[in-house]
């Protein structure tokens, strides 16, 4: 299969693609740099310059494609806090990608969060089967469910907030880990019981390759393998590799604690992954959180950085 990648050089998509190559399907990934570009063509797939901001490119690669994985997300504007401008970013693109796949029964493959549901107060983990009927990127991901009336084999992964592994440089983790050693303690909310899913980065990589294959039209899917460890466990383990205290803070100090992170810091997403699991045949397989943050990998980079 010839597949179509956008984000394709990034954390997530940097697994995805010799994850189908090792499968045998050909890659084509979105690179919005030479940098990148060389990066695809370095593992073996093929580069197509464009990016989000260019619909014509994104119709053109995904017309050509035998199916469609959109990883690709605006970050950079998100962190530097023009979250709005990201998420319309995204649906334009996805609209553009639904239009150019309609009626052909390809798959398309996107990518939304369990985190999403973390504040709709739903008793238990959230599963497959919770969705909300409008919000932030909550518009894109029901968009990609209702593309499977349009002639579309298309779903969604929703990624557990922290994806984790060595090819992971700017998510959660790192900017957990940054902020403790600059504040010189690893902290927590309250009383820390708030759980936060997790998965390893190969593992996600290979359910996006399953979804691509064989997800039914419409389906949600779950990237979870820890269904919710408590953020004062996560805490405690980034403390223990850094040898430095943890820590309660009250929520009134959590913004000027960690920032860009304190909307998240404190939410309980607990999120169950049995569905897919049982619908794809999905096992994660790699270690869990708490065991990657016993390795180096995370800890290699310079005291304040985030890789």
């Amino acid at each position: 299969m010839r597949v179509f990648v956008t984000g394709a050089s990034g954390h997530v998509g940097s697994a995805v693609v010799p994850e189908l190559l090792d499968a045998g399907h050909r890659v084509v990934g979105l690179a919005r740099s030479d940098e990148s570009a060389a990066a695809l063509t370095a593992v073996g797939a093929q580069a197509h310059r464009g990016d989000l901001d260019d619909p014509g490119s994104l119709a053109e690669a995904a017309a050509s494609a035998d199916g469609v994985i959109h990883l690709a997300f605006k970050h950079d504007a998100m962190f530097a806090g023009d979250f709005d401008s990201a998420v319309a970013a995204d649906l334009r693109a996805i609209e553009t990608l639904g239009h150019a796949l309609e009626g052909t029964g390809k798959p398309l493959v996107s990518t939304s969060g369990t985190m999403l549901l973390a504040f709709t107060g739903l008793e238990g983990a959230a599963t497959e089967a919770d969705a909300l009927d409008a919000g932030p990127r909550i518009d894109a991901e029901n968009a990609v469910v209702g593309f499977a009336e349009r002639g579309i084999r298309s779903s969604v992964v929703r990624l557990a907030p922290t994806v984790h592994s060595k090819l992971d440089r700017h998510g959660f983790i790192p900017a957990l880990i940054s902020i403790a050693r600059a504040k010189g303690v690893a902290a927590y909310v309250g009383d820390g019981t708030n759980r936060w899913p997790a998965v390893h980065t190969l593992d996600a990589a290979r359910l996006y390759r399953l979804a691509l294959e064989s997800a039914p039209a419409g389906a949600r899917l779950h990237a979870v393998d820890d269904q919710g460890i408590p953020f004062r466990d996560i805490a405690e383990a980034i403390g223990r590799r850094l040898d430095l205290p943890t820590a309660s803070i009250p929520s009134t100090r959590a913004e000027d604690h960690f920032g860009f992170l304190s909307a998240h810091v404190s939410a309980d997403n607990p999120s169950s992954s049995a569905l897919t699991q049982d619908l794809l045949g999905w096992k994660p397989a790699q270690p869990n959180l708490i065991e990657d943050l016993g390795q180096s990998h995370y800890f290699d980079t310079p005291a304040g950085t985030t890789g």
